[in-house]
Parts: structure tokens; sequence; C-alpha cells
């Protein structure tokens, strides 16, 4: 009896303590909701179009979402964000079983380069290039799949955007 305590109280131990080190809210140790980000919207650099629009309007709704700052919609942010879409790629990830010339996946890539930087100081808070990336399966018509894949890959990148913004050491 008395082994069966001591291996259920180390249990009890075992088990409380895997919580320990978990934070909750942001990891860069302000409190969510504190700072103000102001997103600049990002500029293509492609030739694909939209895709500057596409990177501004889910990194808004990223920083929305997450929680760790506030959006600044009306005023200046706190902390400024401005992007470069500099590169989108496309490559095939899986072919067609009776000719493998034509593409049935494809790999679509978005490189931007950010910066953040205290609106205040002028100190750069991030400089850095992200990507993100999704697949989209090819039915009959590519331009109709990337078009519809394209939410998903900004979302990506907003996604990245966010989480080092949120996790950043400044």
């Amino acid at each position: 009896m008395a082994t069966l305590r001591i291996l259920l109280a180390s249990g009890l131990v075992l088990a409380l303590s895997g919580c320990a080190g978990y934070r909750l809210g942001p990891s860069n140790g302000d409190r969510a909701g504190t700072r103000t980000v102001q997103v600049v919207p990002f500029s293509n650099q492609t030739a694909e179009p939209r895709l500057g629009d596409n990177a501004t309007a889910a990194l808004r709704k990223e920083i929305q979402r997450d929680a760790t700052f506030r959006l600044a919609s009306n005023e200046p942010g706190d902390i400024v964000v401005n992007g470069e879409i500099i590169n989108f790629t496309r490559s095939g990830v899986s072919f067609e079983t009776t000719d493998v010339i034509t593409a049935r996946d494809f790999r679509l890539i978005m490189t931007a380069h950010v910066t953040a930087r205290d609106r205040i100081t002028g100190k750069v808070l991030l400089d850095k290039k992200v990507t993100g990336d999704t697949t989209v399966r090819v039915g009959n018509d590519l331009p109709s799949a990337e078009r519809q894949a394209r939410p998903l890959l900004a979302t990506d990148l907003a996604q990245q955007i966010t989480s080092l913004l949120a996790d950043g050491t400044w």
C-alpha cells in the first residue's frame, strides 16, 4: 500500500512539473495588447499581380487573431511593419502517373523582406526575409487553382511574420 502511494505521489509530481515552464500570454515578456502594430501596405516586386495586397490583408488579420499586439488602424502604431514581396515561385511536387512532364500538384512559395521599427526610437526590431508556402492541386485550370490558393499562401507568410514579431527578444 505504501509503495502504491509513493508511485501515485511521484506520478502526480511528474504530471504537474510538465506545466512548470508554461507562461500564459506573449513570450516576449510584454502584456498582450499593450503595444500597437501599424502594417504599411506591402510592395510587390514580382510579376504576379496583387501579392502585396494579399500579404498585407493576411498580416493584419493574423495580428488581430494572435492578440499579442493590437492592430493600429486609425493612429500610428508603436511598431511599424514594412514589407516587400521579393520572390514568388511555383514548382511541381507530384506529376501525372502517365505523363511525367505534367504536374498534378504545385508548391507555391512567396518570400518577403520584412522590417519592423519602433516608431519612436527608430530602432530596427526585425529585418529579415520571411517565406510562406502552400501546395495546390491543379485541376483543369492552373490560374484558378493558384488564385484560390493565394489566401493560404499569404496566411502562411503572415503567421511566420507574426510569430517573429510576437517572439522577438527586443
